[in-house]
């Protein structure tokens, strides 16, 4: 898969990146079925069949459990080949998220995630909403703190995770360079942010593009290819996050794609 520029960073991505959250948290997810950690092994294999099918961006975060100590035990390869994004401000434990913007607590969790990925840099920080974008974006220290580690070399770039329109425009309004927001064929309320996105020159790393795998809301025979059609019809989705531990349908997934975007 040919890598595309995440805005004037000088950071280049897969079209596709791997989201982790099921690699280390299977309480508390909106999937349609239930499902067990991968081993290992597993892990290790299917990081290694995401890099040689040509994905190199990893999404993780604190709130996903265990997947950010398991990916800096199993990662494959070079960290240097892979563009690692993970999020701060959420984190998850006895069965409950909690949320933290504070500076201390943004710091906290960056350095944690330094430790767990053992690395010395992060290639992609973003604020994990709680919903209310617009008030932590603008009442809180989130983002001055990314920004702050962001200029001491720990962080290469910042955004959010964002739930609104509101908050997805505001980010590139404050400098961020990168959004994380929701977009497929049957939610489109997103998709001024991705406009924002071309126009400004920045980046939009599209989640839920699967509807958390209730493929069922798209209809037609093949809603996988259906939905990659759908998202990358648009010039602001710089790359699409698809989580799964199953290596037929990362296969499969990567297959659409290449199709979608008519490689």
């Amino acid at each position: 898969m040919k890598r595309r520029p995440l805005a004037a960073t000088g950071i280049e991505v897969s079209p596709l990146g791997l989201g982790t959250v099921k690699f280390g948290r299977n309480q508390g997810v909106k999937y349609p079925q239930g499902f067990e950690l991968p081993s290992d092994r597993e892990m290790r294999e299917l990081l290694a069949l995401a890099f040689g099918l040509g994905i190199n961006l990893l999404d993780t975060a604190p709130a996903y459990g265990l997947s950010e100590e398991r990916i800096g035990r199993l990662l494959p390869n070079s960290r240097h080949d892979w563009v690692i994004e993970t999020k701060a401000g959420e984190s998850f434990h006895d069965g409950e998220s909690h949320f933290d913007f504070t500076a201390s607590g943004i710091r906290q969790s960056v350095e944690n995630s330094l430790r767990l990925l053992k690395t010395d840099y992060l290639d992609v920080v973003l604020i994990h909403s709680d919903g209310d974008d617009a008030r932590i974006l603008r009442e809180t220290a989130a983002l001055d703190t990314l920004l702050h580690m962001r200029e001491e070399g720990w962080v290469r770039t910042v955004g959010i995770s964002s739930k609104t329109v509101e908050g997805g425009l505001l980010a590139y309004e404050l400098g961020c360079d990168v959004v994380m927001a929701a977009y497929n064929p049957a939610y489109t309320d997103e998709l001024p942010v991705l406009a924002a996105a071309v126009a400004q020159g920045r980046a939009v790393l599209v989640k839920k593009a699967f509807a958390s795998g209730h493929l069922d809301q798209f209809g037609g025979t093949d809603p996988v290819g259906h939905a990659l059609r759908f998202i990358f019809a648009q010039p602001g989705a710089t790359s699409v996050v698809l989580g799964t531990i199953n290596p037929k349908h990362l296969r499969d997934n990567v297959a659409a794609a290449l199709e979608a975007l008519g490689a």
